[in-house]
Formats: C-alpha cells, structure tokens, sequence
C-alpha cells in the first residue's frame, strides 16, 4: 500500500511512497522536527532541559562520529551535539531538522532546478540524510530514517510500522 503526495511540493510530479514510510499517521512529507544544538558540556545540557522543561532523554548515542542525544520537550523535540559552539556570532544552534518521505527525489527536484547543494545525500544506519544551507545561512538536516535504524529511534520519529518491522 502507498500514499499518494496529495500536498505536492512545487513542480512535484505526482510520485507514490510506501505507506509506512509517513510519520504519525499523517499524509504530509514533511515534518519539521527538531533543532540541533551545540553542548560544551553535553551532560550538563541535558540536566538543565531535563530540570526546567520536564525534558526526556529519548535516545544517547554516537552518530555521525560524535555523542548525540534526542529529547522530547512535551511533542517538541531537540537534539545535542557534544561539541562547543564554532563561532560565538552563530550562537548554539547547528541546524534545525526536517523529516522528510521521499528524500531522493526532493534532492534530484533540487538539483534540477539549480538549489547549491554543497554534499549528495549521505547514508548511515539504513537512513539517508542532507544538509542544505537556506536563505540567510539557515543550515537545515533533511532527513528520512530507515528501517536500520534503532527500533526505539524509529518510533521516536513517528515511524511505528518500520519499528516494528525493525524488532522482528
């Protein structure tokens, strides 16, 4: 079973995606989902969401060859990177996430109509993702998870069915 695109992005043609490839139920392709923030000291980052905001440590892992940590904020969500801001002008944030259903052909649409895209899409855990630089210097991950990933990652993402398919 697949869903059809009913919210077409501009010049889309209509294109069919696997049911359990939509988070939350929903039709959309895209969600956004998360900004990711630098941490100088990440345990201590994670203390203060955790005391002020009722934050919940979702997943602590490495990826991308450095320690991440997802936590949920009530439905929102941020993720940590444990490493020290770049640049003080830029402050903490590193990028903001949008979970995407269908990231390929969003990226060959991109590519076509000539967006700077400065990396392919890179791939790890059965995932893929793309780090896209928008207007004003936003830095953007696009990003579809995929069935190696973590079980519990997946249904972090919304993606019950994959998970499941994921434990067996």
């Amino acid at each position: 079973m697949s869903k059809d695109n009913a919210q077409r992005p501009h010049g889309a043609a209509k294109v069919h995606f696997p049911a359990d490839r939509f988070p939350y139920g929903s039709e959309a392709r895209f969600h956004m989902h998360h900004a990711h923030l630098f941490a100088s000291d990440i345990d201590a980052t994670v203390a203060f969401y955790q005391k002020w905001f009722d934050g919940k440590v979702m997943w602590d892992g490495s990826y991308g060859g450095s320690r991440n940590v997802f936590m949920r904020i009530g439905i929102g969500a941020l993720h940590f990177y444990s490493q020290g801001p770049r640049e003080h002008g830029r402050n903490a944030i590193h990028h903001l996430g949008m979970q995407v259903v269908g990231l390929e052909d969003l990226y060959e649409r991109m590519k076509t109509d000539g967006v700077e895209l400065r990396n392919p899409i890179r791939k790890a855990d059965g995932s893929s993702y793309l780090m896209l630089e928008a207007p004003d210097g936003v830095l953007w991950e696009l990003f579809e998870p995929g069935i190696g990933r973590d079980p519990t990652v997946l249904r972090y993402y919304g993606l019950e069915a994959l998970a499941d398919r994921a434990d067996q």
